[in-house]
């Protein structure tokens, strides 16, 4: 599979499927009817020149509190689609349980530009600081923060957490979401046929971290030295902060065997931990309302642990 066919198949399926994820029916339930009795909206502050560079702060009604918390949730779209407001049902519920909540958008690669995983996470990075001052500005000053997301947004919220969190401005006491990818091992990349094809290897590789890999260096294993940056599941050690994550065991968009590495450094490094597997479900995690309805309520009893509301 060539470079270019094999970055558009990545780029239809995981910007379709992923759009779903977390909005079934049971998702209502972590909804909220938005009024200025809950909170208001301040939109579109910037964080960099780029015209993506743009995100959204979500302040809770009460603004009396001395600190609050900052949870982040980053939009889905497999790295090409997506936008801030695809989170606002979630982002409003966050702040009516008094929450300061954060979406923020990141420059979406295209054959032109040349975006990359490696990019969209400095420009998260770069982004954590401006949100946090935004919300001061506002009235709402921070002391410590949780970052999440799902799909695409929950892989650069993982990145984040385990890799950036040492330079974040506030303490990141707390990471979830949903079918992030975690690793970029081409052994987990299977339902691309990148574990056998080197040039399907290369090019995923090329696309995800922005730099070229040749065959020969999937070949003799040299590009793990770039895809370590982008590949969460590298950073986690005995310090890394909570975690809550769900995936499809079906998922044949972000394959779950990288889920399972996921899982296994998590236990390894005695991190406190929750895993969940959607036992019959795909990328969009929507045939198990079971595991669903468990992964939220463990969304909150870990949220109320690490970052309670005063």
């Amino acid at each position: 599979m060539g470079f270019g066919i094999l970055v558009f198949v990545i780029a239809l399926l995981a910007g379709v499927a992923s759009k779903n994820f977390l909005k079934p029916a049971w998702a209502k339930e972590y909804s909220v009817e938005w009024s200025d009795q809950i909170g208001r909206m301040v939109t579109d502050l910037s964080y960099g020149e780029g015209e993506a560079q743009k995100f959204d702060l979500y302040l809770p009604a009460d603004n009396s509190k001395k600190t609050y918390g900052l949870v982040v949730y980053l939009h889905a779209g497999g790295f090409t689609s997506g936008d801030k407001k695809d989170d606002q049902q979630m982002l409003q519920w966050l702040a009516s349980k008094g929450y300061v909540a954060a979406g923020i958008n990141y420059t979406l690669r295209t054959d032109e530009n040349g975006a990359s995983v490696t990019s969209q996470a400095q420009e998260i990075k770069d982004s954590i600081p401006h949100v946090i001052e935004a919300a001061k500005n506002e009235g709402y000053t921070i002391d410590k923060m949780a970052i999440s997301g799902g799909s695409a947004g929950h892989a650069l919220a993982m990145i984040y957490a385990y890799r950036d969190a040492k330079e974040a401005p506030v303490p990141v006491v707390l990471t979830f979401g949903g079918v992030g990818p975690s690793s970029f091992y081409m052994e987990d990349w299977g339902i691309y046929g990148a574990d056998t094809n080197h040039e399907a290897a290369a090019g995923l590789v090329s696309a995800t971290s922005g730099q070229e890999v040749t065959e020969e260096m999937i070949m003799d294993g040299s590009y793990k030295e770039i895809v370590n940056e982008i590949s969460a599941v590298h950073w986690v050690t005995d310090e890394t902060v909570p975690s809550v994550v769900i995936y499809g065991k079906h998922d044949k968009v972000q394959p779950y065997k990288a889920a399972v590495r996921l899982e296994k450094a998590l236990k390894e490094n005695g991190v406190d931990y929750q895993f969940l597997t959607a036992e019959h479900s795909g990328h969009g995690l929507q045939n198990d309302y079971a595991a669903n309805q468990e992964y939220m309520q463990l969304v909150e009893d870990y949220l109320a642990k690490y970052l309670p509301v005063d």
